[in-house]
């Protein structure tokens, strides 16, 4: 290192390099590791880490525990110590309390408008830190569709603009992983919230570099909604890229909680079934009238290794070792 020092005729660029040489030496990094080339097991690894985005309505701690909220704080969690790769979004929804939970803007990834029945709505991104998890966690938000507001609706019932608040969180997610430009290989997509998110992904953004080939799994909770959607729901959710054959069993029909999730399943790969309700038999039963993937998810404890060899059935990058 000395001799390495001593060719540099430059005091200057000889004081540089030192610094620079300090600073790796503070962070426990050796140049060694800079050039260090990977073994061909290594290599095989890094080719079969799964990506896998989350999709999640709720996660602890910036809602209060629930079945939900834990599957969406442990789940990516134990996902990621596993060795693959994730994102976790969430809906910044009013009750989250953004000091408390340090949540801050992201600048670069915020400022676009989402255009939603004819009106801009600005798309604002936070971001916060689970430190003991080492995970970070997105969040969309909006003042209109978000910040003021309860998650699903107040004293007086769901809010009649669910539908809208469904699109922009699904809309959010997916321009974020695009300035990202971060490819999923998985899209989990949590509860009903999520419902219009694979939609998108399957018909909108079907030939987008990020999102072209993916999969998505659509994970149904015990969390329905009473009632239906607003009378609005196909204009709402029609949009470029998604047909009116799409979206036929939806068209100038009421939408309530089922015919929501069927439609989230009728363009998902993969469907988990959380909790063991009625509802989730009929959809159950849809689902494997489409033939895609079902796993039974009921179990009290969360089986991560469960999650993951599903996941695993999605990876189309999977390359097994000799």
């Amino acid at each position: 290192m000395q001799k390495l020092k001593k060719s540099f005729k430059n005091a200057r660029t000889r004081d540089v390099f030192e610094q620079n040489i300090r600073k790796i030496q503070n962070k426990s990094l050796s140049l060694h590791q800079f050039s260090k080339p990977q073994t061909p097991k290594e290599k095989i690894k890094n080719m079969n880490k799964t990506k896998i985005l989350f999709i999640n309505t709720e996660v602890m701690p910036y809602l209060p525990e629930a079945r939900m909220s834990s599957i969406g704080r442990q789940l990516p969690q134990g996902i990621q110590d596993a060795g693959h790769e994730i994102r976790t979004f969430m809906p910044r929804f009013g009750l989250i309390n953004e000091r408390r939970n340090q949540l801050h803007e992201v600048i670069r990834l915020s400022g676009m408008n989402l255009i939603i029945n004819d009106t801009d709505h600005p798309l604002i991104i936070k971001v916060a830190s689970i430190q003991q998890a080492r995970m970070q966690v997105y969040f969309i938000d909006n003042d209109e569709y978000f910040t003021h507001r309860h998650k699903y609706g107040n004293a007086h019932g769901e809010y009649s603009d669910n539908a809208e608040r469904c699109v922009f969180f699904a809309r959010g997610v997916i321009e974020t992983i695009r300035k990202l430009r971060w490819k999923p290989d998985v899209v989990y997509c949590q509860g009903w919230f999520s419902a219009i998110s694979p939609i998108y992904i399957k018909k909108t953004f079907a030939e987008d570099p990020c999102f072209r080939g993916v999969k998505v799994v659509f994970d149904m909770f015990d969390n329905g909604f009473e009632g239906h959607m607003a009378n609005n729901f196909y204009r709402t959710v029609k949009r470029e890229g998604v047909l009116k054959a799409d979206l036929i069993e939806v068209k100038d029909k009421p939408v309530d909680y089922v015919s929501l999730c069927k439609l989230a399943v009728k363009f998902s790969d993969g469907l988990i079934i959380t909790d063991n309700t009625p509802a989730a038999e009929e959809v159950k039963a849809y689902a494997e009238s489409r033939g895609i993937h079902i796993l039974d998810a009921t179990d009290e404890v969360l089986d991560i290794k469960k999650y993951d060899d599903f996941f695993e059935l999605f990876n189309n990058n999977s390359i097994e070792e000799d």
